[in-house]
């Protein structure tokens, strides 16, 4: 009978485990560890390929910078070949002066080839381990100089051209005929 009466009982019961649930929760979880573990790979291998396009970037900008120089250089080279040549040739330009414009054009070109050569050793020996950045800011330096280097001879030449045809047309004056 004392089973069976009505009396306030009161138990402590056990708890209820859903197996289903816990097996279904750790699949979930056994799953989304592989998801990330495959968006890690993914950010290291974007990582990788963005330092990659940097490095070529900066290569492409010092391959652009050391075109430029050579176009200079090539510059320079041609108006010592063409200009530089009537310049000395000229009855109008004094023996003395002969030496001074020789060599204001040959420090010039001096320059340009000193700067060949220190270009020559940023690119073939890493110039003391230097980041590519750096290489690329030299070198864009070394182009605006270059630059500056062709001005400069420009601005000579034609300095010079101006100095002759002033001469010439002197000489022409001075030595015209007068008829009255």
């Amino acid at each position: 009978m004392f089973l069976f009466s009505p009396m306030s009982a009161s138990s402590q019961g056990m708890p209820v485990y859903d197996n289903t649930n816990f097996v279904s929760l750790m699949k979930s979880l056994v799953e989304s560890a592989k998801q990330t573990s495959q968006m890690i790979k993914t950010v290291e291998f974007l990582k990788q390929q963005k330092e990659n396009l940097e490095r070529v970037n900066s290569v492409v900008r010092q391959l652009r910078a050391v075109q430029e120089i050579g176009r200079n250089n090539q510059r320079l080279l041609e108006v010592m070949r063409n200009d530089l040549r009537g310049i000395l040739n000229s009855p109008y330009i004094k023996a003395n002066e002969v030496t001074r414009v020789s060599e204001s054009f040959n420090a010039i070109v001096q320059n340009s080839l000193e700067t060949m050569d220190f270009i020559d050793q940023i690119l073939s020996s890493g110039y003391l381990k230097m980041s590519d950045a750096d290489r690329a800011e030299i070198l864009k330096q070394k182009e605006l100089e270059s630059k500056e280097m062709v001005s400069e001879i420009t601005t000579r030449t034609r300095r010079y051209r101006d100095i002759i045809s002033f001469r010439k047309m002197q000489d022409k004056i001075n030595n015209r005929e007068m008829h009255y």
